[in-house]
C-alpha cells in the first residue's frame, strides 16, 4: 500500500480517506474470523461505495476542473492533482477487489461447495440446459445493435452492462458492420443458480456474461464473432438545480432525475481480454483518457454478486441472526416503554414519556416504538399536531402510513421532506406526493440547505395544558437501515428540548428566524460555533491544570475549523479521543499539532452510524451530546441539523458506554488512522482478551 512519505499539509485530502475506508470494507472480505458468504457481502459492498466514489466524489473534481482558481478542501490541492493522487489509490483498490474474489473467496467457497463455473469447465450437460435458458430467458429481451450510418453509437445507461462485439461477414441486407453492442437489461440477473437438473452441484452459479458470452453468435446469424467483450460506464450522477431560479423544485429535480442516469461519463470498466483497439474506441466514444480506464478480471459490477447469500441458503455460513431487542414489562418498569398499572391496564406511550426520557439503542433495540409512537398519535384524540423530518424512509412505510392516517383523523400533520436525499430522491418524491393526497402539509425545507435533522413532534392538549412530545435520533426513519446503523433515539417531554424543536419546525415551514434555542444546537447556525466553544473550553481547562477530555463518534470529520480547534485543543493538553467511521481529515499523532490526539475507525457487522458528542467540562458537569450532524462542512455549514444533550442521567452513562468507551476497548473491529492518511488495524496485545464492541453489545442486549 502506497501511502505518503512526508506531511506537507496538516490535513488529509477527504477523497483519499474515503479510499482509505473502502480499502477498511474491503479488508473484511479477507478476514477469516467473518463467516464466508457475510466476507462476499463486504466485497459487493465495497464495490458498491467505489461506484458512489466514481459517481459522486470523483465527477465533482472533474467538474471543479473548469474553474483554475478552485481547490479542495481542507487540503488545498488542486482538482486535477487531486484526481491523479485518486486515480493511483483507486485502481489499486480495483485490482485488490478482483484479486479477493479470484484468489480468496471463490476457492474458498468452492470448498465449501458454493461453485462460481467458469466456461471452459462446463460439463455438456450444463451447456444445454445455459443455451436453453439463453435462448428461453435471455434472447426475447436483448437488443443487439450494429454500428453503421443509420445505427449510431447508442445512448448507455450509467452502469448498466453492455458487450462489444466484433464481427465478420455481411448482415441480411449485405451490410458489414464490424462492430455491434449489446445492451442487457437490468431486469435480468447478473447471476444465475443451475437447477438440479444441470449440475451435479447444490449451489453452482454461471454469471450472465458467461452465459451472454457463450452463445452471442445466436444474435448474430450469418455473421462470425471474433470478440465479445463485457464493459460498463460510469456516469456523473451529481445533480444539479439552480435553486434560486426554480418555481417549484419538485418539478426541478423530476426533469433532472430522469437525464441522472446519461451523464457525462468518468469510468471504462472492461474485461482484461478487451484488446486494445476495442477499449480505445470505447475511450474515444466517451471522451475518457487512461486513468479513467479500468481493465478488470471477472464481472463488471462485482455488487450484482450480493444475490449469491441468499441464493445459496446456507445460514452456516452467514452471520447467526440477531432479533433486536423489544421492550418488555420488566424493562419497562426500568424505564422503558410498556408500563402497565397494577390492575394490568397498559398506558399509552404519552404517558410513559411523561415520567421519564425513553432511550433506544439501534439496531440493538427495535425500531418499533418510534412507528408506535406515531401510530398512538394517529389515533389519540388529544394529540392535535404532528410535525416530522423526513430524510430517508423508504418504501413501504409505516411511518408514512401513520402519518397519512393522521391527516385523515383529523390531525395537523407536517412533513419537512428532504427530496434532494443522494440516490432516494425518486421514493421521497413519490411519498411526498402521497402524503399530499391524504392531506398532509408537505414542505420541502429551506432553499441551498438539505434538511437533514431527525426529528418528531407531537403536540398534545392534556386538560387546560398543551404539553410537547418530541423524537430525536442520529439516524433516518428508515424501518431497513434500523436493522443493521447503530443509532441512539430519544423520546422526550422536557418542556425548553420542545419548544426548541418546535421552533426549529416554524423556522422549516415559516422561514422565520429561531433564536434563544435553550437546550439544542442547530446547523447553520450554532452547531459549528457550539462545539468550537466546547473544544475551546476543554483546551483553556488544561492550560489551567484542570481535568481535559473530548471523546467524538461520527462518521466523518472534515470541517477545517473543527479541525484546527482540534489541533489547538491538543497542543493545550487535552488529550482526545475520536471514533470516525469514514472520512477524517485530521492528521492524529503529529508532535508538535496533534500527538495528544487518536483517531478509531470501527468497521463490522453493522454501520457505525451514531454521532455522539463528549466534553469533561471541569465543573463537575460533563457534557454529553448526540447528533444528526457529522463534523463535516457540508453537515455544519449547509444542512439543517440538530445537536441535542442527553439530560438524563441513566442515559448519559448508557451513551456514553454504549457509543463511546466500549469502541476504545475495541481490539479486533477497531482501526487506528496513522499520521500519514493509513490506517493499521489493532489486535489484542500478549496476554490481552479479544474484544469486539458490537459483539458486546449484541451480547448484552441479547441476555
Amino acid at each position: 500500500m502506497e501511502t505518503e512519505t512526508t506531511i506537507d499539509t496538516p490535513y488529509i485530502n477527504q477523497e483519499r480517506s474515503l479510499l482509505e475506508f473502502n480499502r477498511r470494507v474491503l479488508a473484511q472480505a479477507k478476514n477469516p474470523d467473518i463467516p464466508l458468504l457475510e466476507r462476499l457481502k463486504f466485497l459487493c459492498i465495497s464495490s458498491s461505495n467505489m461506484d458512489e466514489f466514481f459517481e459522486v466524489r470523483l465527477a465533482s473534481l472533474y467538474e471543479l476542473c473548469k474553474d483554475p482558481s478552485a481547490r479542495t478542501q481542507p487540503d488545498n490541492l488542486t482538482p486535477h492533482d487531486a484526481i491523479e493522487v485518486l486515480s493511483d489509490v483507486a485502481h489499486e483498490l480495483v485490482d485488490d477487489q478482483y484479486h479477493t474474489l479470484n484468489n480468496i473467496l471463490i476457492p474458498e467457497l468452492e470448498k465449501e461447495g458454493v461453485r462460481f463455473l467458469r466456461r471452459n469447465h462446463w460439463t455438456d450437460q450444463q451447456k444445454e440446459w445455459i443455451r436453453n435458458y439463453f435462448i428461453k430467458s435471455l434472447q426475447p429481451v436483448m437488443s443487439p445493435m450494429g454500428l453503421d450510418p443509420s445505427h449510431p453509437f447508442p445512448r448507455l445507461l450509467n452502469k448498466s452492462l453492455n458487450f462489444i462485439v466484433s464481427l465478420e461477414g455481411k448482415d441480411a441486407f449485405g451490410r458489414s458492420n464490424g462492430l455491434a453492442i449489446v445492451q442487457v437489461p437490468r431486469s435480468l440477473p447478473r447471476i444465475i443458480k443451475l437447477p438440479p437438473e444441470a449440475t451435479d452441484g447444490s449451489n453452482d452459479f454461471v454469471f450472465l456474461s458467461s452465459v451472454l458470452h457463450s452463445n452471442v453468435s445466436n444474435l448474430f446469424p450469418g455473421m462470425t464473432v471474433t470478440g465479445c467483450h463485457q464493459f460498463r460506464i460510469t456516469r456523473n450522477t451529481n445533480l444539479f438545480i439552480d435553486e434560486e431560479e426554480v418555481d417549484d423544485i419538485m418539478s426541478a429535480l423530476e426533469g433532472e432525475l430522469s437525464s441522472r442516469q446519461y451523464g457525462g461519463a468518468i469510468r471504462l470498466e472492461v474485461s482484461d481480454k478487451c484488446p486494445k483497439n476495442m477499449y480505445e474506441y470505447l475511450m474515444d466514444r466517451f471522451n475518457l483518457n487512461e486513468e479513467q480506464l479500468y481493465q478488470v478480471n471477472g464481472p463488471v459490477n462485482l455488487h450484482r454478486l450480493n444475490a449469491v447469500p441468499d441464493l445459496a441458503k446456507r445460514p452456516d455460513l452467514l452471520f447467526e441472526p440477531y432479533s433486536p431487542r423489544q421492550l418488555t414489562v420488566k424493562e419497562a418498569k426500568q424505564g422503558a416503554f410498556k408500563l402497565f398499572t397494577r390492575n394490568k391496564a397498559p398506558q399509552t406511550l404519552f404517558d410513559q414519556i411523561q415520567q421519564r426520557d425513553i432511550l433506544l439503542h439501534h439496531p440493538y433495540d427495535s425500531f418499533t416504538p418510534v412507528i408506535e409512537f406515531l401510530q398512538q398519535a394517529a389515533k389519540d384524540p388529544n394529540v392535535l399536531a404532528i410535525r416530522m423530518t423526513l430524510y430517508r424512509t423508504g418504501e413501504k412505510s409505516a411511518i408514512i402510513d401513520a402519518l397519512e392516517k393522521a391527516a385523515k383523523n383529523g390531525k395537523e400533520v407536517t412533513a419537512v421532506v428532504e427530496l434532494r436525499a443522494r440516490f432516494d430522491e425518486d421514493n421521497n418524491i413519490i411519498q411526498a406526493n402521497r402524503l399530499q393526497d391524504a392531506g398532509v402539509n408537505v414542505v420541502y425545507g429551506v432553499v441551498g440547505y438539505k434538511t437533514h435533522a431527525k426529528m418528531i413532534l407531537v403536540v398534545r392538549r392534556e386538560g387546560e395544558h398543551l404539553r410537547h412530545y418530541v423524537h430525536l435520533g442520529t439516524g433516518n426513519y428508515h424501518h431497513i437501515t434500523t436493522r443493521f446503523y447503530t443509532d441512539f433515539g430519544l423520546f422526550s417531554a422536557h418542556p425548553e428540548m420542545g419548544r426548541d424543536v418546535s421552533k426549529i419546525f416554524q423556522q422549516l415551514t415559516s422561514l422565520g428566524d429561531t433564536k434563544n434555542l435553550q437546550v439544542l444546537l442547530q446547523s447553520p447556525f450554532t452547531l459549528q460555533s457550539g462545539m468550537v466553544e466546547r473544544i475551546q473550553r476543554e483546551a483553556e481547562n488544561a492550560r489551567q491544570g484542570k481535568p481535559a477530555r473530548i471523546i467524538a463518534k461520527m462518521n466523518g470529520l472534515q470541517e477545517q475549523g473543527m479541525i484546527d480547534a482540534l489541533y489547538e485543543a491538543s497542543q493545550a493538553g487535552v488529550e482526545i479521543d475520536l471514533i470516525v467511521r469514514g472520512i477524517c481529515s485530521l492528521r492524529p499523532g503529529v508532535p508538535g499539532l496533534s500527538e495528544n490526539v487518536r483517531v478509531t475507525s470501527i468497521i463490522g457487522r453493522f454501520l457505525e452510524h451514531h454521532r455522539v458528542y463528549y466534553f469533561e467540562n471541569s465543573q463537575g458537569e460533563p457534557e454529553l451530546f448526540c447528533s444528526s450532524a457529522d463534523w463535516m462542512r457540508r453537515n455544519l455549514f449547509s444542512r439543517v441539523e440538530t445537536c441535542f444533550p442527553i439530560l438524563d442521567k441513566k442515559h448519559f452513562q448508557q451513551v456514553y458506554t454504549e457509543g463511546l468507551a466500549i469502541y476504545l476497548n475495541d481490539n479486533t473491529g477497531a482501526w487506528q488512522l496513522q499520521a500519514d492518511g493509513s490506517y493499521t488495524q489493532k489486535a489484542p496485545a500478549d496476554g490481552e482478551e479479544p474484544f469486539n464492541a458490537q459483539r458486546w453489545l449484541i451480547e448484552k442486549y441479547s441476555s
